[in-house]
């Protein structure tokens, strides 16, 4: 039963991911690298830019963010291969995670490499840079690792379309959705799931976790005031497990409106928070809110928590 636990408690990421432990030490375009503070950024901008603009976000929801979210909105970055119409840098904590590219931008950043690409979702992926493209839509994502984790190449960024700050309107409860019935079939959850969500991608699981034969990646179900990617895990056609991918910054914040909805966490240690009857856990050694079914939940309790 030990290796059941131990697998049930690392989601099922893009195994690919992982190579960019080792990755984004180069720099992305105009000798901007990721971490860099906006001041940084803005000096290797310098001119080449047609205009910029500058949203600091009062109460951060970007889930790299703790205390401060800001982006710099550009129009018309020159690049040594192309300009691109439109760009937003997305800093959490004045670092650099996220970037984001409309207008030129496969010309500009994927036409001219030679190295080996994947294709995922209708995405074309470049794992060892994090780059991520939308051939037909003409858009390109460049993200940390971090920003990986919670598969941040499906947002799109709302505050490079306004030009501003705008009103996001995300669900802000931490409240888990009735659509996610756990211990529900996958004939009546599949179409609820894929109503609440941007996109759904099927996974058959390899079979080395007898609890679950398939996963329902679910990308863009508003959580705790973001868009997420939650995974659904089925086993003998029943919702077992679901894990929401979360941001490290963003720990603060999902733990209180965790502790609004189902009160103070009845465990704790250095790894984990549980709540409402050991049905709902926020993990920290790796960012994610984990649900299980009541029976899975009692199941942890004592082998796993040894409660």
């Amino acid at each position: 039963m030990q290796s059941i636990i131990k697998k049930a408690m690392i989601p099922l990421c893009f195994i690919a991911f992982s190579f960019l432990a080792h990755s984004q030490s180069k720099s992305i375009f105009n000798d901007i690298n990721f971490y860099e503070s906006m001041t940084v950024v803005k000096e290797k901008i310098g001119d080449d830019v047609l205009s910029h603009s500058v949203i600091d976000i009062d109460k951060p929801s970007f889930p790299l963010a703790k205390n401060t979210e800001s982006h710099l909105v550009c129009t018309n970055l020159k690049t040594k291969n192309g300009t691109l119409a439109q760009v937003v840098f997305t800093f959490a904590d004045d670092q650099l995670h996220y970037i984001e590219a409309h207008g030129n931008a496969i010309n500009t950043l994927i036409e001219s490499r030679k190295d080996t690409t994947d294709v995922f979702m209708g995405y074309k992926v470049y794992f060892e840079e994090g780059i991520f493209a939308k051939m037909d839509e003409d858009v390109v994502w460049i993200l940390t690792k971090e920003a990986i984790h919670p598969n941040l190449f499906v947002w799109k960024n709302p505050y490079l379309t306004a030009g501003k700050a705008v009103e996001t309107n995300y669900s802000e409860t931490g409240k888990i959705p009735k659509f996610i019935e756990m211990g529900g079939t996958l004939e009546n959850l599949r179409p609820k799931l894929g109503a609440n969500s941007q996109l759904v991608h099927e996974q058959e699981l390899d079979g080395s976790d007898p609890n679950a034969q398939l996963q329902l990646n679910c990308f863009g179900i508003e959580y705790a005031g973001f868009p997420r990617k939650i995974e659904a895990r089925f086993g003998d056609g029943k919702l077992n497990t679901a894990w929401i991918l979360t941001g490290k910054g963003e720990e603060d914040r999902i733990r209180k409106k965790l502790e609004s909805a189902y009160g103070k966490p009845i465990f704790v240690n250095d790894a984990w928070e549980i709540f409402n009857d050991w049905t709902i856990g926020l993990r920290k050694d790796k960012p994610e809110v984990l649900l299980l079914t009541k029976e899975l939940g009692q199941f942890y309790k004592k082998e796993f928590f040894k409660q």
